[in-house]
C-alpha cells in the first residue's frame, strides 16, 4: 500500500500542471465533445509510457542524449505553435459565449488526432512518465510495479476528473471574458515552456 500510495502521489504531482494536454482535455470537457475517447487516450498513453519507463526505457533515454534533444526540439516547437494559437484567441476572440449544452462542437476524428499529437509530441510526457517515474520506481525494487500501478491510477483519476468534471465550470466559463483569461494563461505557459525547451536542447 505504501508503494501504491507513493506511485499515486508522485504520478499526480507530475500530471497536475497547466499544459497543452490538460488545457485541451478541459476544453473538450467544457464543450462536451469526444470526452470519453480523449480521456481514454490520455490515460492509456500515460499507462503505456509509465510501463515503458519502469521496464527500463528511462535508462536508454539517458544513454542516448541526442534522442532526448530531438524530442525537446520537436516538442518545443509544437508547444510554441499551440501557445501562439491560444494567444491569437485572446487577441482576436470570437465574441461568443461558450456553449456547453448543445452537444459536440467538432469532429471526433479531429479531437482524437489532436489529443494524440498533444500527448505524444509533448517532451514533458517522456521526461515525466518515462524517465522520472521510471527512475523513481527502480528504487522500489520488487515493488516497482505496484508503484507504477499507483501512478497509472493517478493519471486515470486526473484526466477523468478534468474531462468529465469540466462541466461544473461551464457556468463560469460561459462568459467570453473568462475563456479569454484561460486562453491567456495557456498561451503564456506554453510559450514559456516551448522557449525553455528549445533553448535548453
Amino acid at each position: 500500500m505504501t508503494a501504491l500510495a507513493a506511485g499515486f502521489g508522485t504520478g499526480l504531482s507530475l500530471i497536475v500542471a497547466i499544459g497543452a494536454q490538460n488545457a485541451f482535455v478541459l476544453r473538450q470537457g467544457l464543450h462536451r465533445d469526444a470526452v470519453l475517447p480523449v480521456v481514454a487516450i490520455c490515460a492509456l498513453s500515460d499507462a503505456v509510457l509509465i510501463t515503458l519507463g519502469v521496464a527500463g526505457v528511462g535508462a536508454v533515454v539517458v544513454a542516448w542524449p541526442a534522442a532526448l534533444t530531438a524530442v525537446a526540439l520537436v516538442g518545443g516547437g509544437f508547444l510554441l505553435v499551440y501557445g501562439a494559437l491560444a494567444a491569437r484567441r485572446v487577441l482576436r476572440p470570437a465574441g461568443e459565449a461558450l456553449r456547453t449544452e448543445n452537444g459536440t462542437t467538432g469532429s471526433r476524428r479531429r479531437a482524437v488526432l489532436t489529443c494524440l499529437a498533444l500527448t505524444w509530441l509533448n517532451p514533458h510526457v517522456y521526461l515525466d512518465t518515462v524517465f522520472l517515474l521510471g527512475s523513481i520506481a527502480a528504487d522500489r525494487g520488487s515493488l516497482r510495479w505496484t508503484f507504477a500501478l499507483g501512478a497509472v491510477f493517478a493519471s486515470l483519476c486526473w484526466f477523468a476528473g478534468l474531462g468529465f468534471g469540466a462541466r461544473l465550470l461551464s457556468r463560469f466559463l460561459a462568459r467570453p471574458a473568462a475563456w479569454r483569461v484561460l486562453d491567456g494563461l495557456v498561451a503564456v505557459t506554453m510559450l514559456a515552456l516551448g522557449g525553455m525547451l528549445i533553448a535548453g536542447a
